[in-house]
């Protein structure tokens, strides 16, 4: 069982890996290139405003 547990965790580390890099390339990205960073920051407002007027909180403060 251990074997499986260590191959699951691997995968699981190579997988985060992998987004890291995927992230870190994405930022390079919008640095090189001003139109992909402007349609990232609009993606996110829009996401924002859309989470706002759907009534989905991710958080509440007690």
């Amino acid at each position: 069982m251990s074997v499986v547990r260590f191959l699951g965790l691997l995968l699981a580390f190579i997988g985060v890996l992998a987004s890291c890099v995927v992230v870190v390339m994405l930022l390079l990205l919008m640095l090189r290139f001003w139109p992909v960073l402007l349609v990232g920051v609009m993606a996110i407002a829009l996401f924002g405003w859309l989470m706002e007027h759907s009534g989905i909180h991710v958080s509440t403060r007690d």
